[in-house]
């Protein structure tokens, strides 16, 4: 199956930075942790120093790495992910924040490192491109996301998602085969469905709070797949799905947590 056919389906629970309310999120063991409870995975990319795709959600580092603790790098506040290269977000430790009563260091995930897995155990994976704009070209930004995913042959498993919707234009002219989907938080933007359509997307993905009956109806007879962020009630996720709504991004990853069963 390829991630456009899945797009066709409903009820579908996306594991919101991986498994990340029993795991550290967008950590490999989050995403090994995300296997068979959910449709598919999502991730957060953005460039290291050096143009390198690294998995984080943060623009910082602070509050899911060591970073601090480091005396190389105590003067290198406020620890943006752009200002640091790959060899040196590779020596941070990106699982220990998680726990309280354990050491459980997790190493760097790129998106080299999330493609090979998801190749490895054929699940699909949603990449949401972090904003970068005024850190590096909107060409480089996606150009560097598509040449991983063309490199590891993995177009068809993965859905390429933004806040930044420059970015999804340019994901469909370099990789048309792909489906991309807008995020959208706090409102619609006007004349919504033109919108869309403009943008070639094939999905739209946007907050809970924004949620009302007439859109979701509206976006579905429109042949666009509608995506919920972030539910992790189970009342909550049964009206929404009720409503139409294809999916909802989750940390509660099991089923019969959100009702779906």
């Amino acid at each position: 199956m390829k991630f456009l056919e899945l797009l066709n389906q409903t009820g579908l629970i996306a594991a919101h930075r991986g498994a990340r309310s029993i795991a550290p999120e967008n950590t490999l063991i989050a995403l090994k942790r995300s296997l068979g409870k959910c449709d598919f995975i999502e991730i957060d990319v953005q460039l290291s120093r050096d143009g390198i795709a690294v998995v984080m959600h943060d623009d910082t580092l602070e509050r899911t790495t060591n970073v601090a603790e480091i005396d190389a790098f105590k003067s290198r506040k406020p620890y943006r992910v752009c200002d640091f290269t790959i060899d040196e977000l590779r020596t941070l430790d990106y699982g220990s924040w998680f726990y309280e009563d354990e050491n459980h260091k997790e190493p760097l995930l790129t998106l080299r490192d999330a493609l090979e897995f998801i190749k490895e155990n054929n699940i699909f994976l949603n990449i949401e491109i972090k904003d970068m704009y005024g850190i590096v070209s909107d060409e480089a930004a996606v150009e560097t996301v598509v040449k991983e995913i063309k490199e590891s042959d993995t177009h068809k498993l993965v859905l390429i998602s933004s806040f930044r919707h420059e970015y999804l234009k340019l994901a469909k002219e370099k990789l048309p085969d792909a489906p991309t989907a807008a995020l959208v938080e706090g409102k619609h933007p006007p004349k919504l469905l033109e919108y869309l359509r403009e943008l070639k997307v094939d999905a739209y993905n946007f907050n809970n709070e924004l949620v009302d009956k007439q859109t979701i109806k509206m976006l579905r007879e429109a042949g666009f797949f509608v995506g919920v962020y972030t539910v992790n009630d189970v009342k909550r996720a049964k009206e929404l799905f009720s409503m139409g709504v294809n999916c909802i991004f989750s940390d509660s990853l099991e089923k019969e947590e959100v009702g779906v069963l």
